[in-house]
């Protein structure tokens, strides 16, 4: 565990705040904008190799501030080579996921927004953990930084950041927003409003927020069954927002923001995806600018369910046409390496805690 700085984490400031924290300590505007640039262009890891400040500034940021880079803990590869799964240290101890996914012409992130999840959702490795606490701005920042310099290493750039990872984005919703305009500042990563997406289980009052304040990104909801029993036995949290007040929430952001709402149901064989749930959906969802996102269960060991098989999906897909709902069957990355949410770090945590054998049983 890394000792806690009581210094301020740079990547925690806008370009706004660190202009002026940096002001304050005596900078002058073109030294602030190279620790910027450094920071978050350049993407150094430390104060000591920003370029091109005088030689009494990198004792006072040494002195009064830290980059708070998230050193890796453990990091698998798919052996198709289109997922990297990291898992990322933090301060205190936690540890949270972070992945890499290669799309053809296109690179995706996805990050974490917690360290670990009060949603509860009882097919999330994530959600079976529980919750620990809110990540800052600056380790979710930190997340996309790391992934950006795998990236620059291999020629390549970012282009797709997916809030889908530990935690759930608008239980954090400060933290998480403050983060994404930092990681859309032009000057820096310049990550462009269209290609962000935040996934939700559907807290109602953070989703009446994005559309009040008409944040630019793309938003996703877990759906995963459509009437409130059934949606309340998988996603306990819905128990405190209802379909009825969820539904109405999404078409006043869709309305507000003039924007698709993409949802997500993940098939879990002979619970969620016969016909009838399909019929259910279909009502639910007919006449809304939505999108269904159909996603095969990713087993985790603490839920026993399996995925549902290509003939049930096709014919889930083929109901929901008949409701004119557009579906897509989410494309699965790093099956073999636990890519799922919260997978990872549950196996690296069971495997600490698992008992060693004593020296006479190995004898």
């Amino acid at each position: 565990m890394l000792p806690a700085p009581s210094t301020p984490n740079l990547y925690d400031l806008d370009r706004g705040r660190l202009d002026v924290l940096l002001g304050q300590w005596g900078l002058s505007p073109l030294y602030r904008e190279r620790v910027w640039t450094a920071l978050h262009r350049q993407r150094v890891t430390s104060t000591d190799a920003v370029e091109g400040l005088r030689p009494e500034h990198y004792g006072l940021l040494r002195e009064r501030a830290h980059v708070g880079v998230l050193p890796v803990h453990t990091e698998t590869a798919s052996a198709a080579g289109d997922a990297r799964k990291l898992l990322l240290s933090l301060r205190d101890g936690q540890t949270i996921e972070t992945v890499l996914m290669r799309f053809s012409g296109r690179t995706t992130v996805c990050v974490s927004t917690q360290a670990g999840c009060a949603m509860g959702c009882v097919f999330c490795a994530t959600g079976q953990m529980g919750f620990v606490r809110h990540l800052t701005p600056g380790e979710i920042v930190a997340q996309v930084l790391h992934v950006c310099r795998l990236l620059d290493a291999e020629g390549e750039r970012l282009r797709n950041v997916v809030l889908m990872g530990m935690g759930e984005p608008l239980h954090n919703y400060d933290a998480v927003m403050e983060a994404l305009d930092i990681l859309q500042e032009p000057t820096g990563v310049a990550l462009g409003p269209r290609y962000v997406t935040l996934s939700t289980v559907g807290v109602v009052p953070g989703i009446r927020r994005l559309a009040a304040e008409d944040r630019p990104l793309r938003l996703a909801v877990s759906l995963h069954a459509a009437t409130d029993a059934e949606r309340a036995a998988l996603v306990p949290a819905a128990r405190k927002w209802p379909l009825a007040e969820l539904m109405d929430a999404c078409r006043e952001y869709s309305a507000r923001r003039r924007e698709r709402i993409f949802f997500e149901w993940a098939l879990i064989a002979g619970k969620n995806d016969g016909p009838e749930q399909a019929h259910a959906v279909g009502r639910l969802l007919e006449g809304m600018d939505a999108h269904l996102n159909l996603i095969p269960l990713n087993p985790t060991g603490g839920y026993a369910e399996t995925p549902s098989g290509a003939t049930a999906v096709r014919a889930f897909q083929d109901v929901l046409a008949s409701y004119r709902v557009p579906s897509t069957v989410r494309q699965r990355r790093g099956i073999d390496i636990d890519a799922g949410c919260g997978q990872l770090r549950a196996k690296v945590e069971s495997a600490r805690l698992r008992p060693r054998p004593s020296a006479a049983g190995q004898a």
